[in-house]
């Protein structure tokens, strides 16, 4: 199967920056789309920002201009680069990616998710 673990979450002052990274692991052929979705208590779980395996992105209107998605193809890696954080994009972030498997399958796999707060 196919294990993501994110990683860099945490408490940052308004204003300040973090960058998540998310590591896929498993019985990989390819990634396809990759992306972070975040889920605020209370609220649904959004897109943030994806990324194509050819580097084509596409963010959320709230985070375009803050927020930078890159990836690494060879180590099956997925970043976030969050600047000039905001109080309202405290949430639990979550790493998703489309991925083919060795035997031939599609997976939409999940992280687990890392927590951001964003202190005013």
């Amino acid at each position: 199967q196919v294990q993501l673990v994110e990683s860099g979450g945490g408490l940052v002052q308004a204003g300040g920056s973090l960058r998540l990274s998310c590591a896929a692991s498993g019985s990989i052929k390819s990634i396809r789309a990759m992306g972070w979705y975040r889920q605020a208590p209370g609220k649904q779980r959004e897109l943030v920002a994806r990324i194509t395996r050819g580097g084509t992105t596409d963010y959320a209107d709230s985070v375009k201009g803050r927020f930078t998605i890159s990836r690494d193809n060879a180590k099956n890696t997925v970043y976030l680069q969050m600047t000039s954080l905001k109080p309202e994009d405290t949430a639990v972030y979550y790493c998703n990616a489309g991925a083919l498997t060795e035997t031939g399958s599609f997976l939409d796999a999940w992280g687990q998710g890392t927590p951001v707060t964003v202190s005013s």
